[in-house]
């Protein structure tokens, strides 16, 4: 689907309601968990190296100079590497980030529609889409550093349209990264009351799991991505050879 013909379908979509995409959301769960689950872990285990990137610096300072933690403050060196590494880290877990949601989304349709096929947790990690990912993930970067300029409170109305960036980004092979950001903010814009207490609500119930003695909210976290599912689907339908 192309830019042009996704915007007309976000025009003309019927408003978001709240109890039919939390309902769907939870009998969808239901069939998901495991795949939340394993997603979960692989982000885990994906953006590891990332931020081992951030305290290798301070590693190699230990090293260098056992005393150097006993000063005040650290060398203008190692600052300044940090300094560096620290937006390349943040961009790379980003991206893995936008990759494995989108592929859990991805799953979702599977389960939801009764498709046949394996769980592809790694779907969106060939070049055609990485890359695409890394742009998205350089334009959600640079907004969320907008964001907390505006004391904060840019960051809470960017949670709606950025939480629905993986979903286009799932479905819509044909749009740019940058299509994708426009295609997010005019559906967040649209219902952005309704989709802000479907995330705020499902982001509640996905800590759930910690009254299972901590370990259950592994289980239950990625709940909170489900309701990004249907409010896509609702508003821009869901393609079979997404």
């Amino acid at each position: 689907m192309n830019f042009t013909n996704l915007s007309q379908r976000i025009n003309q979509s019927a408003p978001v309601e709240f109890g039919t995409v939390f309902n769907n959301s939870v009998e969808l769960f239901k069939k998901v968990w495991l795949q939340g689950f394993i997603t979960l872990v692989l982000t885990f285990v994906s953006i590891l190296p990332f931020y081992l990137m951030i305290y290798l610096p301070m590693i190699a300072m230990g090293i260098s100079d056992p005393e150097a933690f006993d000063h005040q403050k650290m060398p203008p060196a190692f600052a300044g590497l940090m300094s560096l590494i620290m937006p390349i880290s943040s961009i790379g877990v980003m991206t893995v980030g936008v990759c494995l949601n989108a592929a859990f989304l991805r799953i979702c349709r599977k389960y939801d529609l009764n498709e046949s096929g394996k769980d592809d947790y790694f779907f969106y990690f060939k070049k055609e889409y990485l890359t695409k990912a890394l742009i998205l993930s350089l334009i959600m970067v640079g907004l969320s550093f907008l964001g907390i300029l505006a004391c904060g409170l840019g960051i809470i109305y960017l949670i709606v349209p950025m939480s629905l960036f993986p979903a286009f980004f799932a479905f819509d092979k044909e749009v740019s990264a940058l299509e994708i950001v426009k295609s997010g903010f005019a559906l967040g814009n649209k219902n952005w009351l309704m989709i802000f207490l479907l995330v705020l609500v499902a982001g509640l119930v996905s800590q759930l799991g910690v009254i299972l003695c901590l370990v259950g909210v592994l289980f239950t976290a990625m709940f909170s991505k489900i309701p990004i599912y249907y409010i896509y689907k609702d508003a821009v339908g869901i393609s079979m050879d997404a």
